[in-house]
């Protein structure tokens, strides 16, 4: 098997040997350094790079077993691949060996032929391997991009709504995530709250989600007279998907809360588009749900979505959440629920920042501390009344 030329490390302690595989290598062209025991060898190794190792067992201070075990606990030398020379025919020392990690086993005396295909074969290994972490570690950096791209698209601080507690929870289980929420100033003093889930996950889930924030924004701050003309933006957004976008997306589609909250009044109209009913908690403990008024945003061309309102009293809060959540799964197959969700917050309502936190812990202890399956995101806005506002 021919190979391009390797930088290849021959440890042996017998000057013979040595001499004689350094000549035989430089012949095939591979650039060759040699340590006379396990120590240098081990020294030479973390000050430069090599390709391959061709390591003896039987020597002085350090013999090949302990050489290749250092090597092959050690993050950043255990991808180097090793060949073990040895002139002991025993089938223990290659078993060995081999279980410690070593690549190959040769014997003493080397026949020529055998010597430049195993060096071959590993090394193409080495560089297979070599291209395959190349690529791993860009798709990373390309992922790594995309986060901090998406981050962007999240708003980077909260509106302060005098008389009013706002706060946010984002947990993406990729690196990109197809869930978003939005909080941003409308006309007259109006706010805009979006929680949304793309139905897929991954690179085209995130690409999505972008699409569905950025134009679910435009169409409400152009068309913001009144909070019915701002939520005009979700047909809209619909509508211009599955126009642009469905002939080639046709699994595509988000489940969308958008409400716009009057904070001088309490009035909170809203459409819900597929999504996980919000839930609105009392002071009391008593909960209500504000359920879907349309279908998921992208399915179809002219879905009608109706605006409803509701309005916050004085210590009322809205829980908006992904099925991240209530989908939450533990070892056994079951799922976190929206009865579960339900039982953590009839409890007093310290802040909503302390209720997303409460309900974070407990999905993670529902799932054992497990990465998250899906995407959670969840926002919460409550109404102080005049105790808390002291």
């Amino acid at each position: 098997m021919s190979s391009d030329p390797g930088i290849v490390l021959i440890v042996d302690d017998n000057e013979h040997n040595r001499d004689l595989l350094s000549r035989r290598l430089r012949r095939q062209g591979h650039l060759v350094t040699m340590a006379e025991n396990g120590r240098q060898a081990l020294e030479l190794l973390q000050a430069q790079r090599f390709d391959l190792v061709l390591l003896d067992i039987m020597m002085p201070e350090m013999n090949g077993y302990e050489v290749l075990e250092f090597l092959k606990r050690d993050a950043g030398l255990r991808h180097i691949p090793v060949i073990m020379i040895s002139a002991v025919d025993d089938l223990d020392s290659i078993v060995r060996c081999i279980e410690l990690g070593a690549e190959d086993y040769l014997f003493k005396p080397f026949n020529p032929v055998l010597l430049k295909a195993r060096i071959g074969a590993s090394l193409e290994k080495k560089r297979l391997r070599d291209q395959e972490q190349a690529y791993i570690l860009a798709m990373k950096q390309e992922m790594e991009l995309g986060r901090r791209t998406q981050s962007d698209f999240l708003p980077d601080k909260l509106p302060q709504l005098p008389g009013w507690e706002l706060a946010t929870a984002f947990y993406p289980a990729r690196e990109v995530a197809g869930d978003f929420y939005d909080v941003f100033d409308l006309p007259e003093e109006r706010v805009g709250l979006v929680i949304a889930d793309v139905c897929d996950k991954g690179v085209g889930a995130a690409l999505f989600m972008a699409l569905i924030r950025s134009l679910i924004r435009a169409f409400a701050e152009q068309a913001a007279a009144t909070p019915f003309d701002a939520l005009g933006a979700v047909s809209l957004t619909n509508n211009y998907i599955v126009r642009h976008h469905h002939h080639n997306h046709k699994h595509m589609f988000a489940t969308l809360f958008f409400g716009v909250l009057e904070p001088a009044t309490g009035t909170l109209t809203y459409v819900n588009g597929g999504h996980d009913p919000p839930i609105m908690v009392r002071p009391d403990g008593q909960i209500f749900l504000l359920d879907p008024t349309g279908a998921a945003v992208g399915m179809m061309a002219g879905t009608h979505f109706v605006c409803k309102q509701t309005s916050f009293e004085p210590g009322d809060m809205l829980l908006a959440y992904t099925d991240g959540v209530t989908e939450a799964r533990n070892a056994a197959g079951e799922f976190f629920t929206e009865d579960r969700l339900l039982a953590l917050l009839p409890e007093p309502v310290l802040s909503v920042g302390a209720t997303l936190e409460r309900i974070e812990a407990h999905v993670r202890e529902f799932v054992a501390y497990a990465p998250f399956a899906d995407d959670v995101t969840m926002l919460a806005i409550r109404r102080l009344d005049s105790s808390s506002q002291r």
